[in-house]
């Protein structure tokens, strides 16, 4: 079957990377079903380019012009499968809005992923960085994904196991996985549900609002409600959501550190570890609502960096790199990216 692969040359990706970085692209493609990725990577040519994969772009750091090929997936489609007796199954194809689909889920009364409303980016992206919020991750709700192999050519399915799930991480990071390209994703929400309202920010909001037995639905509105409080949204002012993981520290070194910051923000891990806020040590840094040229740190939410207008990746990497170097200075703490850096 002949494939139509229509390859622009020269492409703007400023509505592509939710930072609004102007750079442009050797060669662009955009892909709308798995048969035009599977006849763009047969091909010599473009298979022997540098390819960026972009979904939505909330999770890029562009720092200058990309000269090879962008593979902007897509692909729509979402579906209820057949579950198991405890589980619903449902699919959506990469290209799908993720907050969309979220609501989605939710409005065909299929609870799960309620906690990760408002996450900028698309469906094939979330197992990729593993996102995360209010006490829920993906790999909490994650059944299975497609993903296409260029080097062998096929398309594979891979389980939890496969993606080896971390905090903010998975295969697809990492360098067995790096050159997967991930088609759909199917997701395994519980029959037997209960509101997930663990995380205390959260929880206080639905208390506030007098709901003493919150539906997925309330706590979807919810989290929407908190996100949008604390959150710039990328069509207003450019940014890629937090910026920094929360480092995760020994038990030893958080007592040390507590012992000099009693104010420490600090959450204890399953395995004995302490996760600290990135957002506190950033503030505590005095970053909170500066600026350096073009970049700054949002008002409102330390880990999150915006484009004042006009900004460069380079712009943005220098205030990152400011601000590593005073929180390792200060606390000995080292904080990394969660953008990927192009």
């Amino acid at each position: 079957m002949q494939v139509n692969l229509s390859i622009v040359p020269d492409f703007p990706l400023t509505s592509l990377n939710t930072f609004g970085i102007e750079a442009r692209a050797k060669r662009y493609l955009r892909i709308e079903n798995a048969e035009q990725l599977q006849a763009a990577l047969a091909d010599p040519v473009l298979a022997a380019m540098p390819r960026l994969v972009l979904g939505g772009g909330s999770n890029v750091l562009l720092t200058g012009d990309f000269n090879g090929l962008v593979l902007h997936m897509a692909l729509q489609g979402r579906a209820v499968l057949t579950g198991t007796d405890t589980h619903h199954h449902v699919r959506a194809a990469a290209g799908e809005n993720w907050h969309a689909f979220v609501q989605w889920t939710v409005d065909q009364g299929l609870p799960g992923l309620e906690n990760l409303s408002l996450i900028p980016g698309t469906v094939g992206a979330a197992p990729i960085q593993n996102i995360g919020a209010y006490g829920a991750e993906t790999k909490d709700y994650f059944h299975s994904l497609t993903a296409f192999d260029p080097s062998s050519g096929q398309f594979v399915t891979m389980d939890r196991e496969a993606c080896r799930f971390a905090y903010r991480d998975s295969i697809f990071k990492q360098e067995a996985g790096r050159n997967l390209i991930i088609v759909d994703v199917t997701f395994a929400l519980p029959k037997a549900w209960t509101p997930n309202v663990r995380y205390a920010e959260l929880a206080q909001a639905v208390a506030a609002q007098g709901i003493a037995t919150p539906s997925a639905r309330d706590v979807a509105d919810t989290v929407i409600a908190v996100r949008r409080r604390k959150l710039p949204d990328p069509a207003d002012i450019g940014n890629a959501g937090s910026f920094f993981k929360n480092p995760v520290v020994s038990a030893d070194a958080c007592e040390r550190l507590l012992a000099q910051y009693p104010a420490l923000v600090h959450h204890r891990q399953a395995d004995g570890t302490e996760k600290l806020a990135a957002g506190w040590l950033i503030d505590q840094c005095g970053w909170k609502g500066r600026s350096l040229g073009k970049a700054g740190v949002y008002e409102k939410q330390a880990l999150v960096l915006v484009n004042r207008g006009g900004a460069t990746g380079a712009d943005v990497q220098a205030l990152a790199q400011a601000i590593q170097s005073d929180v390792n200075a200060k606390y000995g703490v080292v904080l990394e990216p969660e953008p990927v850096f192009v």
